[in-house]
């Protein structure tokens, strides 16, 4: 492969197995000094760069690649250390950086890892430079300045300062129990500090990571434990997050689980009763359940639907001026608190709206009806259009035409894995996974290992 016409950023930043290409020091090297390079062009004077990495053990490794390779183009990197993604994204706006660089997978296992880049403002970056800092990569570099490392003094601090200032009042969850599940990743530490501080009882799940225990059956994807642990514990809702933190899933004070889909109807609601709803409008993306729509009509509430990617959902917010968005996977940003994705504060806003309310989570959470919703992920070997595979094609408009307008099904792949998912919703469960199954099975001889 030419190596300059290389593909290097997905959906949600570089992403692949830690140690194998492109996840390994030499191109986090690359990536840290093409990002430096990038910025300085766009700045005169000195380029301070954040770098913070959740608990996966090949996070060290990344974190000091990436640092040499700022280093090496004359720009500053600043240390931030073990943080949440939004935790670096905070800490970038406070200490005035001209971006940073978050080393994670995300929701994904230990053996993977990643790079995401923002800006100097806290954001993500667009696919445009994100494709300028790509090509840049691939250049000849001749040297010249060397810069130097730091520690950013009290980023995780701040960042929890941040998080306790966005609830009024000294102890504003005194009375509430919750169950957090950390993940073993990036919140293991702040996210029970920030509730605690706040005035909550707290019980902790998963909190003591080792560098290979990240998302392993806890955390938003997992979030079995939580709901166990919610009915055990009489506690009033259970919050799981996932390895870096971005993440929500909410599980109700009878151990139901509440989607992003769900929470984000419940903060809407909130925020439309208060005023603060923004173009009544909330963002959400092409894979939000079908009773997402129709409970915000029944609010009458505006939608706007984004393609799948949380940074699609932020410019569909910008574009329209909404505050509110997010994805069904727990994906949400409250864009007058802050400028990403952020777990802990999904949560602190869900919790607002409970207060607001003065209703259990269980109750809240039938503001929408979810309609049953099977994904099936299939590992395949290649991405072509699946318009131009024709036995796929094929499959799903015969399930298009059984379902008409009673369901809807979505096929696409990944774009942070070699995965193509099959997202089907129907009238009942029996119907739903057996017309995704037929699909699967297809997408599974044509394209799959």
């Amino acid at each position: 492969m030419d190596n300059k016409a290389e593909k290097l950023f997905g959906t949600d930043g570089v992403r692949g197995r830690a140690n194998q290409h492109p996840i390994t020091p030499e191109m986090a090297v690359k990536i840290g000094r093409a990002a430096a390079l990038y910025f300085q062009s766009r700045k005169n004077g000195a380029v301070k760069i954040g770098i913070g990495r959740d608990t996966r053990i090949s996070g060290n490794m990344l974190e000091s690649a990436a640092a040499a390779g700022i280093c090496s183009a004359g720009a500053d990197a600043m240390f931030a250390d073990v943080i949440p993604t939004p935790g670096l994204a905070h800490v970038i706006r406070k200490f005035d950086l001209d971006a940073g660089v978050m080393i994670s997978a995300s929701h994904n296992p230990f053996e993977d890892n990643g790079l995401k880049i923002f800006g100097g403002k806290g954001f993500k970056l667009s696919d445009e430079v994100e494709n300028e800092i790509e090509a840049l990569a691939f250049k000849d570099f001749p040297g010249g300045r060397v810069g130097k490392t730091h520690q950013i003094p009290d980023a995780q601090d701040s960042y929890a300062a941040f998080l306790q200032s966005l609830l009024p009042g000294e102890t504003p969850l005194k009375g509430l129990k919750i169950v957090l599940d950390a993940s073993n990743g990036a919140t293991y530490s702040i996210a029970p500090q920030v509730f605690s501080r706040l005035g909550a009882e707290i019980i902790p799940l998963f909190t003591s990571p080792d560098g290979m225990n990240i998302n392993v059956d806890c955390g938003s994807q997992h979030p079995e434990t939580l709901q166990k642990e919610v009915i055990a514990g009489k506690a009033h809702l259970g919050l799981a997050f996932d390895g870096d933190g971005d993440r929500l899933i909410a599980v109700d004070e009878t151990g139901a689980r509440i989607s992003g889909d769900q929470i984000l109807i419940i903060c809407g609601a909130w925020l439309k009763e208060t005023g603060r709803l923004a173009q009544n409008t909330v963002v959400s993306t092409v894979m939000s359940n079908l009773g997402f729509k129709k409970a915000l009509d029944r609010m009458d509430i505006k939608h706007i639907a984004a393609d799948v990617g949380d940074r699609y959902v932020l410019e569909a917010m910008q574009a329209s001026g909404a505050v509110i968005g997010g994805e069904d996977s727990g994906h949400m940003i409250f864009l007058d608190c802050h400028t990403t994705g952020d777990g802990i504060l999904s949560g602190i806003q869900l919790i607002g709206a409970m207060l607001h309310f003065q209703k259990p989570l269980s109750e809240l959470g039938r503001m929408m009806d979810v309609f049953p919703q099977v994904l099936i992920n299939i590992p395949v070997t290649s991405k072509p259009d699946l318009a131009t595979v024709k036995p796929v094609a094929a499959a799903i408009e015969k399930a298009e035409n059984a379902l008409g307008d009673q369901g809807r099904i979505l096929v696409r792949y990944s774009g942070t894995r070699s995965v193509c998912r099959v997202m089907v919703e129907g009238p009942t469960r029996e119907a739903t996974q057996g017309t995704a199954q037929a699909i699967a099975e297809i997408v599974k001889q044509e394209l799959g290992e």
